[in-house]
């Protein structure tokens, strides 16, 4: 069973969202990295590009899968987890703790569209 967290909105594609002020820090679930399995490689953009809501700004590659990342939110990048470029097995340790990128929002309102943890825990079982 994966693990999903109260405190956070979820996208139907798998990525997370946690919203503090105006950053809005993102990642993929715990649903999604036990779906890739061993994630071999994390692309992600560079700081000051910008992110639109339901668009790629990235990949995920395992030994087994690549998934593109898709924005959840739309804004300017901020900050890259850089650990995850040597080490991107650190996401299958804990998908949450293992953010991936972090997005000034450009509409906050965008986060209210996304699930909550009980609509997202109902996606994953479907």
């Amino acid at each position: 069973m994966s693990t999903v967290k109260e405190n956070l909105r979820y996208s139907d594609s798998h990525e997370w969202v946690k919203v503090d002020g105006d950053i809005a820090t993102i990642g993929i679930s715990d649903y999604a990295q036990h779906a890739l399995g061993d994630i071999v490689y994390v692309d992600m953009p560079e700081v000051g590009d910008e992110v639109t809501a339901g668009e790629d700004f990235g990949a995920v590659e395992s030994v087994k899968a690549a998934s593109d990342l898709i924005s959840p939110v739309s804004g300017e990048v901020v900050e890259i987890n850089e650990a995850l470029e040597d080490e991107p097995e650190l996401v299958n340790k804990d998908a949450f703790e293992n953010w991936i990128i972090k997005v000034r929002l450009s509409d906050p309102g965008e986060v209210d569209a996304l699930l909550d943890a009980a609509a997202y825990a109902k996606l994953c079982e479907e």
